[in-house]
């Protein structure tokens, strides 16, 4: 029982940490109809750039507001450097450009902080709560981490439903040509939506390396989990996200401590195959009408 609960434990704990990333993926494609590979060695520079403060004598939560800062100006950069010469052509253009860029940044961060592992602060404990006599896999960061998503969650779905700038931002997204003719600044809102997504981006990064080694790779098993996270729940719904990387972490974590680890891979491509059969657009995906 002690293990089925731990087990439990656990799974959400990392599929918050993949709801986390899928909530960025989702953002830039709510707000821009582009899949951004390059958001996880963002979130990556910008983790750094938290980890070189702390190292410098500064406190935590200092660090942690100039990585979302840094995520920000990051996003707004290489929208109006990288994405906006490209944009109006083919959307496959986007897509190739943020893939070379996910290589560019790589490369550089390795060259800037090394390539070596580091060890990255948590705010909170790390260690596992006692429940009388009995020690579970839930500490303090997991608790932060999954409060800390639930908030964005709900900010995004305040944004996109219930806000004027969240519709402007969508319409966009949707029609340029007609956004603009009823007066809304495309051009301004798309780079919003890439400094948006890439602070979401940046606390995902935070997140994930809290209380663990970093290294200019560290995050890029989680491009795929929050990728089939994203993918699972529907890349237009930030409820869908978080479920989507709850169900995710739940169900590799029970194959993991039950089944064997090296099934974890082969296990989170049958539930993408499966997503893409019988619901292409995701679960909280609408249905969409049938035509005779």
């Amino acid at each position: 029982m002690q293990q089925f609960v731990n087990t439990l434990l656990g799974g959400i704990t990392l599929g918050m940490v993949y709801a986390a990333f899928a909530l960025a993926l989702v953002l830039i494609w709510r707000s821009t109809r582009v899949v951004n590979f390059a958001q996880a060695p963002m979130a990556m520079v910008t983790t750094f750039i938290a980890l070189e403060l702390i190292e410098h004598g500064q406190s935590y939560w200092l660090a942690f507001v100039v990585a979302l800062v840094s995520g920000a100006v990051l996003g707004a950069v290489v929208e109006r450097v990288v994405v906006r010469p490209v944009e109006g052509g083919p959307e496959l253009n986007a897509v190739i450009l943020t893939l070379g860029l996910f290589i560019v940044l790589h490369a550089a961060a390795e060259v800037v902080f090394g390539n070596r592992y580091r060890s990255f602060p948590a705010a909170f404990g790390i260690r596992g709560m006692k429940v009388g006599d009995t020690t579970i896999a839930l500490t303090g960061f997991g608790i932060f981490t999954i409060l800390a998503v639930l908030a964005v969650m709900a900010l995004l779905v305040l944004l996109f439903r219930f806000t004027d700038l969240g519709l402007k931002m969508r319409a966009a997204a949707f029609n340029q040509e007609v956004a603009r003719l009823l007066g809304v600044r495309v051009g301004r809102l798309l780079t919003l939506g890439w400094a948006l997504a890439a602070v979401v981006g940046s606390l995902s990064g935070l997140l994930i390396a809290g209380g663990s080694l970093v290294s200019p790779s560290y995050m890029d098993t989680v491009v795929v989990y929050g990728f089939v996270a994203a993918v699972l729940g529907g890349l237009d719904s930030p409820v869908g996200a978080v479920v989507g990387g709850l169900s995710l972490g739940i169900a590799l974590s029970f194959v993991s401590g039950y089944v064997g680890s090296q099934l974890v891979a082969l296990a989170a491509l049958a539930i993408l195959m499966a997503v893409l059969f019988l619901r292409p657009d995701g679960l909280f995906a609408p249905a969409r009408e049938r035509r005779v």
